[in-house]
Order: C-alpha cells, then sequence, then structure tokens
C-alpha cells in the first residue's frame, strides 16, 4: 500500500517534471483549455504518474495511476486541504458553509446530511424513482424522438429533488427551481476556478439565482414551523440539525447544504445516464445481455425495490464501464498545505495537486484495451477494478462522493423502468456522439438524439428468459476476520442493516465491529455487508481448511 509521508524525508525529493511550452501569464492553460483530458493524457505520457502544469498562476501537480491515487485520497486534511482547492463552490454553496466553512464546522456539516443518504431512507427512494420515470414517460405514446441529455437532466432533477429535498421542491416550486437551479449549474465555469467574483452575466445569474432560493428556502422553513407533522427528507433534518454547541443552521447555511446536496444527487448523475444508453445503443449486443436480465428479473410487472435493484448485476457492471470511460468530473483538486511526499518526489506548499479518474482509468497495465467499451471487466473472473484506488469514479478515500450509493440506486431504478418500456436507437452517426469538454461536469456533447419505440415483446421475452444470475456457492470458510478502514467509512450505516450481529452505527455515524471472531453462521450477512458498502471499508477475510483445499 502506498501512502503520503507526511514527516520531512531524510532529504528533499525531487521536483515533479514539468511540462513545456508554458506562456507568460497564461501557463499551459490555451493547450488545457482546449481539451482538459487529453492534455492530461500527454501528461502522463510525457512526465509519467506525477507532473506539474499551470494555470495562469496556480501551479498543478497530476497524480494518476493506482498508487498516486491512493496517496492523494488518503493524505490528511491538514497537508492536502480540499476546502481551498474548491473555493470555486463558495459563490453558489454561500460564504461559511460545506468548502468555506473552518474544517471542524465543514466536518458538522457534512455529518448532518448523511442520515439522508443512509441504508434505511435509501430503501424507500426506489418507488419515488420509478413513479418520476413512469410520470416522464406517460405522453410517449408508440414512438418518437428526444434530445436524451435534456431528457435525462429533467428526470434527474425530480428524483434527486423528491427523493433528498421534498414536496415543496418537486411540486410547489418546479418551474422557479428549475430556472434557479440552471443559473446555479452555469456558474460552475472553469474561469471561477481563478476569477470566481469577475463581473460576467453567467456569475451575476448565478449571484441573483442564489439569493431567489434562499428566500424560498426561509419561506419554506416558516410554512413547516406551522405544521405538526414533520418531514423525513433532507431538508427538514438541516431545519432540525444543531452544532456541537446547540446552535441551528441558518437559512443560508441550509440553501448552501441544500444546493450541495441537489449537486451531488443530479449534477453529475444526468450524464451518466445519458452515457449509458448511448453506448448500449452502440451495442446492441450488451443491450440484450441486458434487456434479458432486467425481463428475466422483472417480468412484466415486477416491483422495483431497493433489493431487487442489488440483483442486476450485468446493468450495473454496465454503468461502472460508463463511469470508467465518462466519469463527469474532469479532475478532483486539493491544495498542499504541507510539502507533500509521493515516492521520490516533493510537492511544495501552497501548490495544487489533482486526481484525474479519466487518465487512471485508461490506463493498459490496469485496464487492458482502456478504450474498449467492456462491462466484463468487473465479472467475478476478471475484476479489473479489484486492485484499490484503480477505479475511481466516485473519488476514494474519506472524501468518496457520499451520495454514490444512490446515484447508482437511481441509476439502475431509471433503466429497469425506462428500457423495459422502451428500445432506443440512434438518430446520428454513433461517433458523434462525444463528450463536451467545455464544461466542468463532463456530459454528451448536446443535442444528443435518440428514437424511442414502444416495445411489445416485453411479456413473451419476460416468458422466455430465465434468470442466470447464480449465487456464491462456496462452502462456508471455518474461521474469518472482519476488517473495517475507518478511513475509508462515511458511516452509511449499510452494514449494520446487512448484519446487526456484526456492526453498529451510532447517530454520529461512528462504527463498531461487535463481534472480532464471529461464528461461521454469520459469514453470509458479513459478506453482504462488504459487498455493499458504498465506500468499501469493509473487508471480510477468510480462511480455508486443508481439506477443502486439496479436493481443489
Amino acid at each position: 500500500m502506498t501512502t503520503t509521508n507526511t514527516e520531512k524525508p531524510d532529504s528533499p525529493g525531487k521536483v515533479p517534471p514539468k511540462m513545456p511550452r508554458a506562456l507568460p501569464l497564461l501557463g499551459n492553460m490555451l493547450e488545457f483549455g482546449k481539451n482538459p483530458f487529453s492534455y492530461m493524457m500527454e501528461l502522463r505520457k510525457t512526465l509519467g504518474e506525477i507532473g506539474e502544469f499551470r494555470m495562469f498562476h496556480q501551479k498543478m501537480v497530476l497524480m494518476t495511476g493506482p498508487e498516486a491515487n491512493e496517496a492523494f485520497f488518503r493524505a490528511p486534511d491538514a497537508q492536502l486541504d480540499q476546502s481551498q482547492a474548491y473555493k470555486i463552490m463558495t459563490p453558489i454553496f454561500g460564504k461559511g458553509v460545506v468548502f468555506d466553512a473552518p474544517p471542524h464546522k465543514k466536518d458538522q456539516q457534512l455529518k448532518m446530511l448523511m442520515p439522508v443518504l443512509r441504508d434505511k431512507p435509501m430503501r424507500g427512494y426506489a418507488q419515488v424513482i420509478v413513479q418520476e420515470v413512469e410520470q416522464m414517460i406517460a405522453g410517449w405514446g408508440d414512438t418518437g424522438e428526444i434530445d436524451l441529455l435534456e431528457f435525462m437532466k429533467e428526470l434527474t432533477i425530480y428524483t434527486s429533488s423528491h427523493c433528498l429535498l421534498g414536496d415543496e421542491f418537486r411540486y410547489e416550486l418546479n418551474e422557479e427551481f428549475a430556472k434557479i437551479y440552471h443559473d446555479l449549474e452555469k456558474g460552475v465555469n472553469p474561469l471561477a476556478f481563478v476569477f470566481p467574483y469577475l463581473p460576467l452575466p453567467v456569475f451575476r445569474r448565478r449571484d441573483k439565482a442564489r439569493a431567489r432560493l434562499q428566500e424560498l428556502v426561509t419561506g419554506i422553513i416558516a410554512k413547516r414551523a406551522q405544521k405538526t407533522e414533520k418531514s423525513e427528507d433532507a431538508f427538514q433534518l438541516l431545519i432540525d440539525a444543531k452544532y456541537d454547541d446547540g446552535s441551528g443552521l441558518s437559512a443560508h447555511e441550509i440553501t448552501g447544504m441544500l444546493i450541495g446536496t441537489i449537486f451531488a444527487g443530479h449534477h453529475t448523475t444526468a450524464g451518466t445516464a445519458a452515457w449509458t444508453l448511448l453506448e448500449l445503443a452502440r451495442r446492441p449486443a450488451y443491450m440484450v445481455e441486458v434487456l434479458n436480465e432486467l425481463d428475466a428479473h422483472f417480468g412484466v410487472d415486477g416491483e422495483v425495490t431497493f433489493q431487487s435493484l442489488r440483483e442486476i448485476p450485468i446493468l450495473e457492471n454496465v454503468i461502472k464501464e460508463v463511469l470508467r470511460l465518462h466519469p463527469p468530473l474532469i479532475f478532483l483538486i486539493r491544495k498542499v498545505m504541507q510539502d507533500f511526499h509521493f515516492k521520490d518526489y516533493t510537492v511544495k506548499a501552497g501548490k495544487y495537486v489533482c486526481a484525474s479518474p479519466r487518465v487512471s482509468h485508461r490506463i493498459p497495465e490496469v485496464f487492458p484495451d482502456p478504450e474498449k467499451f467492456d462491462p466484463d471487466r468487473y465479472s467475478e473472473t476478471r475484476q479489473e477494478d479489484a486492485k484499490p484506488f484503480s477505479w475511481i469514479a466516485f473519488g476514494g478515500g474519506k472524501h468518496k462522493c457520499s451520495g454514490n450509493a444512490f446515484a447508482m440506486l437511481q441509476l439502475k431504478a431509471i433503466f429497469s423502468i425506462l428500457l423495459r418500456r422502451y428500445s432506443f436507437e440512434l438518430i446520428d452517426d454513433k461517433d458523434t456522439y462525444q463528450d463536451d469538454f467545455t464544461q466542468m461536469v463532463v456530459q454528451p456533447i448536446s443535442p444528443c438524439r435518440v428514437r424511442y419505440i414502444k416495445r411489445t415483446d416485453l411479456k413473451a421475452a419476460a416468458d422466455k428468459s430465465t434468470n442466470t444470475i447464480v449465487q456464491d456457492r462456496k462452502p462456508p470458510s471455518p474461521s474469518f476476520q472482519i476488517k473495517l478502514d475507518r478511513e475509508l467509512c462515511q458511516g452509511h450505516a449499510t452494514c449494520m442493516t446487512e448484519a446487526p450481529e456484526l456492526f453498529h452505527v451510532d447517530d454520529a455515524g461512528n462504527v463498531t465491529v461487535l463481534q472480532e471472531n464471529p461464528s461461521l453462521d454469520l459469514l453470509t450477512k458479513a459478506r453482504q455487508a462488504e459487498k455493499y458498502c458504498p465506500t468499501k471499508a469493509i473487508s471480510v477475510n477468510s480462511t480455508e481448511p486443508n481439506h477443502l483445499k486439496d479436493k481443489e
């Protein structure tokens, strides 16, 4: 395992190599701005797993590959500070909120949001998402054309706001909230990384939208205070939340945290949903595999539930491969607060380091034939993502996206309905569907046109298909051990739901392993906890007896 060295080495490390052709004032910004992904791929090809470039006056060090990713994600906040790197979000979230808050306050704010992403409330979201999908396609008829990206943006804003923010945002403020959110979203502009307060029209609209949303939030807080029955959404959680000193959140803080919640639930998911359907439409053979799985698993009218969505591995692997090839974030950034050491290199304080999922996902030594769309990479036999910090679509370490489990649930629920109701085909040449690198969050270039055709074969397909998902029948091991990586754990409490005999999670999200040497009859539950932990913080190590090994 490669980790950062927070202590000073015996001798200063080497300075990371630099990309050539940096211009006065602009640095490498012109080349980077044309296509950030191509530029970072060229950096890795030229300089290796660590190299420096310059965006205007900011010195950036790109680190790629599993070892570099692990060093990046495991570094303590005191050394690599996430907050300093994401000042771009301060005008949107608000001053003193999340990334702009002092570390102790930021940690408390993030913990306030965790209960809505925990296992128990997640179990009710599947039905809400299904309801939204059915409403969106109710008027489609037998065939038609849509801009897929715009459709997915609309759908995911409905599903995310309904699940996470509550009925007021979903129904009462539907159109106005959609416009506010659009203006906030456009405020996440590459220029804002260096100059977040330039007097540009896009930033003026961003600031006006932020102020209006706070007005609406203040009004909803007042209305909810008059009700006797309390909601159970993220909004109400924030209204009721208290800091350690007993004080509550202001309307300004609640507004910023609600924006953060919806960004996490929608901002990246719409593009991933669009790319999932595009990649399947490009490859009919994989589309058939997914349809066979869904038809066999759900039939014509099978209920879509939290549990049933766990049992569709072919679709899940397709989504994982989409996220490997099309991760929504170009890079993840930290500011170096204390000299940062990786192998023989030292990155001086004051610089920025970044990890790129898109570049790391295309390393042939980790993912053979990396440009090929191949969902079988994640099968039990291949497990190309098994090496820690190789697949980092949701980040990693303690700052791994806390909404990753919700995102996967949302995507699988959407396609469990959409693909059983309609078939889809590309309208334009398949090579015209490309990523748009002009945006901070990468999505397909719009317009992104597809044709839908109502399925008439569903009943016959469901009757013909057989469920090929085979449960692991490997005999239980005579002993096993549970390991919990507390740096990765975020307190989702999935482990406690799967194995309450083995795990306890308190209200603060602290996890206790209840049994050091569990009996064998709990091995299956332990493996379920390991499998479904959103941050992969649990590992179950078992030992097989010699007489079983001899028979293999």
